[in-house]
Formats: structure tokens, C-alpha cells, sequence
């Protein structure tokens, strides 16, 4: 088994995917919107051919905050759980950060998934897990518009 990093050249990898490693069907459009912004990252555990495992981040930027890299999923097909292999993709995803100059990766799980908490606890280096609460809303509700960012900016500076 390998951890590839999945790039344009390689999409291909992507027609034979072992059950529950994705949530969903992958779409072509959103695969090509995925590959398009540099500081998306996939990578994929492949055996024999076959995509077994994958990992996602985000390089994250902020005006007062050095780089990061979010990870924000993983998914290994359930046969194949309890290898390593959700540890070995998220140390894939870290020493991508690193060599993109990010200085924090992190990511956060529910309190109930055992399963993802024992892996991320076998990964050195790493803090224990702070309490949060995660808020979610469903944009599918109502349409939204953008606020423009053509007007004149406001006097004074920063």
C-alpha cells in the first residue's frame, strides 16, 4: 500500500474506491473545483489499484496567524480500519503542511468516534484534545448573495 498525493495527473486513481472511504459519490465538478485552489490537499491510500483510505486539509491563512493546515477528514474503508492507515495519511498530511511553511495542523472529531480518537492519539507530537463546540448551519435554506467587494473602503486605515 502506498499514500499518494492526489493531483490532476492522477484523478484516474479515483475510479475504484472501496466502500464508506468517501461520504459521498465524487463529482467531477467539485473533484476539478477540489484540484483547482492550491491550498486544497488530498491524499489517498491505494492497494492493488484501489483507493482504501484518504485524507483532506486545507492550508488555512489568517491576517494575525501564521499558516495552518486544517485537516479536515479522513475515511478508511471499514475492512481495512485498525492497519495504520488513517495514521500514516494524516503524517502524509502534516509533512505536507510543514513543507508548505504551515505551523499548526489540526483537526477535531466527535466525542463518540473511539475509533478516530485512538488513531489520532497514535500520532507524536500531538497536544491532548481541547474542548469545543462545533455550530453547523445548512445554506441550502434560502439564497444568499455575497457582499461585494467593489465599493471604496472606509477612511482611517488599519
Amino acid at each position: 500500500m502506498e499514500i499518494v498525493k492526489l493531483c490532476p495527473k492522477n484523478t484516474q486513481l479515483l475510479s475504484a474506491v472501496a466502500d464508506e472511504v468517501f461520504d459521498n459519490a465524487i463529482s467531477s465538478s467539485q473533484l476539478e473545483a477540489f484540484l483547482s485552489c492550491p491550498r486544497h490537499v488530498m491524499v489517498l491510500a491505494v492497494d492493488s489499484n484501489i483507493v482504501v483510505g484518504m485524507a483532506s486539509a486545507v492550508e488555512y491563512f489568517h491576517p494575525d496567524k501564521q499558516p495552518q493546515l486544517w485537516i479536515n477528514e479522513v475515511g478508511v474503508t471499514p475492512s481495512r480500519r485498525n492497519e495504520g492507515i488513517g495514521r500514516r495519511l494524516i503524517q502524509s498530511l502534516i509533512e505536507i503542511g510543514q513543507a508548505r511553511g504551515c505551523v499548526y495542523s489540526w483537526l477535531g472529531t466527535e466525542r463518540s468516534n473511539l475509533p478516530a480518537q485512538r488513531c489520532f492519539d497514535s500520532i507524536s507530537n500531538g497536544e491532548c484534545p481541547s474542548e469545543f463546540l462545533l455550530y453547523e448551519w445548512d445554506g441550502l435554506t434560502h439564497q444568499a448573495t455575497e457582499p461585494s467587494c467593489d465599493q471604496e473602503p472606509p477612511t482611517g486605515g488599519f
